[in-house]
């Protein structure tokens, strides 16, 4: 506890030192230095629950129980009964008077390994996560449905924000940006990719600041304003571990990790950031606290770098002014393209503003290995490395468990490996994608005890598994299906391009795509501006017509199914 609390007391303390002194001696927040803009509409106040919408919430709840509940979540779940009005009560009371009860503010902290390769003795390995109050995170949840409606209403949040949003991922955010990276090397261009680094971002956040964005730059105002206020103050928490508990520290600054509100709040702390970086004109994304800024020149504009120095001396500003961080050390910047660029584009970066150009060809972003021609090979590679490493341990247990356990495994263990941003290998050669159908294969024959000898495919339609590189295409169209229904991120949508002939003619109600034109098949062809469509276009009407999600999966999977199997 005490080492959670003086790391987040040494981060503001030097952020302190680094801010600029007003008139009087004190240090210049981030008061002032951000435009107020207000909606139209405001959010003065929620709404109460009714019965049925607490049964509701508190049944479909995850039966997670805290130190902190008086009773196992599971109980509670069979006296709701007895006991909802009075849970009703105590939640619309908060609402209706701004103010959060005192036994809701208490956080147990339980310290994760960020990655579980690290050394467990070394404390600055560990993440802090609060677990809250059973009865907490159902009023959170409540304020944060009511909050996110307003936001969407209004349109206020970052467009390219993929944290936490509904419809939006770290696959969306990836698509959108391999796209881009695709579709300049597709033109010629190089693209220097950032990926910034914050140091406990969602520890160091200033509760005033937070507060100060949500009444001028988000418009929550009145009784709304009071139940935040109410929210960040006179919080605890404290840190237990093998049922010891520590002492309880009080939480001055940051948002709970962990917690339903946390992360949203953490995207409007991070609000006025996007309009930092337009102004340099200057691609990005977003997932949580980390950003990518990308910019595509032609080989010869290296002057277009003091566009990208700049903008990342005025994020370091901003962030300096708002308590938060830059992590140089763990900040990356990779050049992509067309190889004969790449090196004379790296010899004119040695920094950027203080950052150092990655020395090794590859970079992580967001659990995907990236390399400098956009073959992913090093992912692969990762990938089927991580895969069999857990299916050789798997196959040592395959006697000692069912046919139901074990295909529980390999899916948690292998399956999502090769699922995991797999859209992102759309347009990949048979033999980039052979590694991943090995390892598909072998689980296979792991799961159903099939001998080497035997062909596998009969063994994969037995599991009703789709291969691998028919799984690329499932994922790619249900994006688009989802892209051409409202159900995924505007930057997404953007991408595809509907048909309309200059002339009636029969396919024009045919819900068909533009296909672009590409110059290199080995860059723009496998950009999702171009896979999708194409692979789009090729379905059958009665499947593209589909009502819901659901229908369009269950159609999609019987004609990939059968034409991977026929």
């Amino acid at each position: 506890m005490t080492f959670f609390n003086d790391k987040i007391i040494t981060i503001r303390d030097t952020i302190h030192h680094l801010l600029p002194t007003a008139s009087n001696g004190s240090p210049l927040g981030a008061g002032g230095l951000e435009r107020t803009i207000r909606p139209d509409t405001y959010l003065d106040g929620f709404y109460p629950l009714d019965l049925q919408q607490l049964m509701l919430r508190v049944s479909s709840a995850k039966p997670t129980t805290c130190l902190l509940d008086p009773i196992p979540m599971r109980l509670l779940k069979e006296a709701l009964p007895v006991v909802n009005t009075t849970l009703l009560d105590t939640i619309n009371m908060s609402l209706l008077t701004g103010h959060v009860p005192q036994s809701f503010k208490v956080a147990v902290i339980k310290p994760i390994l960020k990655k579980p390769t690290l050394d467990p003795e070394v404390l600055a390995n560990y993440r802090p996560i609060s677990n809250l109050p059973f009865l907490s995170k159902i009023l959170e949840k409540v304020v944060a449905n009511q909050l996110c409606d307003f936001l969407h209403r209004n349109s206020l949040f970052e467009d390219f924000q993929s944290g936490f949003r509904m419809h939006h991922s770290t696959e969306t955010a990836l698509v959108k940006i391999t796209n881009d990276l695709l579709t300049a090397a597709d033109k010629g261009l190089v693209s220097i990719l950032v990926l910034l680094d914050l140091s406990a971002a969602f520890d160091t956040i200033d509760h005033t600041i937070l507060l100060q964005r949500l009444e001028h730059l988000v418009g929550i105002k009145g009784i709304a304003l009071s139940w935040f206020k109410s929210y960040f103050s006179e919080r605890s928490r404290f840190v237990n571990i093998n049922d010891k508990p520590s002492k309880y520290a009080k939480v001055s600054h940051g948002v709970p990790q962990g917690s339903v509100l946390g992360p949203i709040l953490f995207s409007l702390y991070m609000l006025p950031l996007g309009n930092i970086i337009r102004k340099h004109s200057i691609n990005f994304n977003c997932y949580a606290d980390d950003t990518q800024l990308y910019l595509s020149i032609k080989p010869d504009e290296s002057g277009q770098l003091a566009k990208l120095q700049a903008c990342i001396k005025d994020i370091k500003s901003w962030m300096t002014h708002n308590f938060l961080m830059l992590n140089s050390n763990k900040t990356e910047v990779i050049v992509l393209g067309p190889k004969h660029h790449q090196t004379s584009l790296s010899k004119d970066i040695a920094t950027l503003d203080g950052i150092a150009l990655a020395s090794s060809t590859t970079v992580r972003n967001l659990g995907i290995i990236f390399d400098q021609d956009l073959s992913f090979n090093a992912h692969l590679k990762q990938t089927s490395r991580t895969a069999f490493f857990h299916l050789r341990n798997i196959a040592k247990i395959r006697n000692i468990l069912s046919q139901n356990d074990a295909e529980k495994l390999v899916h948690a263990f292998v399956t999502s490996r090769l699922d995991y941003c797999n859209s992102l290998l759309s347009g990949c050669s048979n033999k980039s994608l052979k590694t991943l159908q090995l390892i598909q294969n072998a689980a296979a024959r792991v799961l159903t005890r099939t001998s080497k000898r035997d062909h596998i495919s009969p063994v994969l339609a037995s599991l009703h598994w789709l291969p691998v590189k028919s799984r690329i295409e499932f994922k790619i169209l249900l994006l688009t299906y989802k892209a051409l229904n409202g159900q995924a991120p505007s930057y997404i949508e953007e991408l595809l391009v509907p048909y309309c002939p200059t002339r009636v003619l029969r396919s024009q109600n045919s819900e068909l795509l533009v296909v672009p034109r590409v110059s290199k098949s080995r860059m723009g062809a496998r950009a999702f501006s171009y896979q999708a469509p194409l692979l789009w276009n090729q379905l059958p009407t009665w499947v593209r017509g589909a009502d819901t999600v659901a229908t369009f999966k269950n159609k999609l999977k019987t004609i990939i199914f059968d034409k991977a199997y026929s």
